[in-house]
């Protein structure tokens, strides 16, 4: 079976899928409009989505980045990113920013595409989620703020 890799309207991403990387509908539903987003696509299921909204003149932001359970640690999602980051060239985008937790599985994912750590926001899951995160047995309080520049200079 092939993979699909491709552009779509925000509201045909599935928001179960959504739910996967952010757990706040209310989260999501602030930043999708206005979004673009990529999807990974197998016949008529959608794998993966990585949404990605404009927030100055050639700089993006990117909210949410999910794989379904099932399809995860196959490269679906890192596929998925390198692929949006392309079509983020190709659309005049000079840097790439996110935020993340400060420990797990997503922080090591984007260092190992280029994202570097650019700022520390203390307590933001804390102030910002009613119910608390955790991951391995630890709850996540603080998130990095990581960039990437599309031109070749380091993050």
């Amino acid at each position: 079976m092939s993979i699909e890799y491709f552009e779509c309207p925000p509201e045909l991403v599935p928001m179960a899928l959504l739910l996967e990387a952010d757990p706040s509908e209310e989260s999501i539903r602030s930043y999708l409009a206005g979004s673009w987003c990529f999807v990974a696509k197998e016949k008529e299921v959608v794998l993966a989505v990585c949404v990605v909204k404009p927030i100055q003149t050639g700089i993006v932001e990117i909210f949410n980045v999910a794989v379904l359970p099932e399809r995860q640690q196959q490269g679906i999602g890192s596929v998925l990113l390198r692929y949006t980051l392309e079509q983020l060239r190709h659309k005049g985008v000079k840097r790439v920013e996110l935020g993340t937790g400060s420990f797990g599985y997503q922080l090591t994912y984007y260092q190992r595409l280029g994202f570097r750590v650019d700022t520390i926001v203390k307590d933001h899951f804390l102030i910002h989620y009613s119910d608390p995160i955790f991951e391995h047995g630890i709850q996540h309080k603080d998130m990095l703020r990581l960039a990437l520049n599309l031109e070749g200079e380091e993050g």
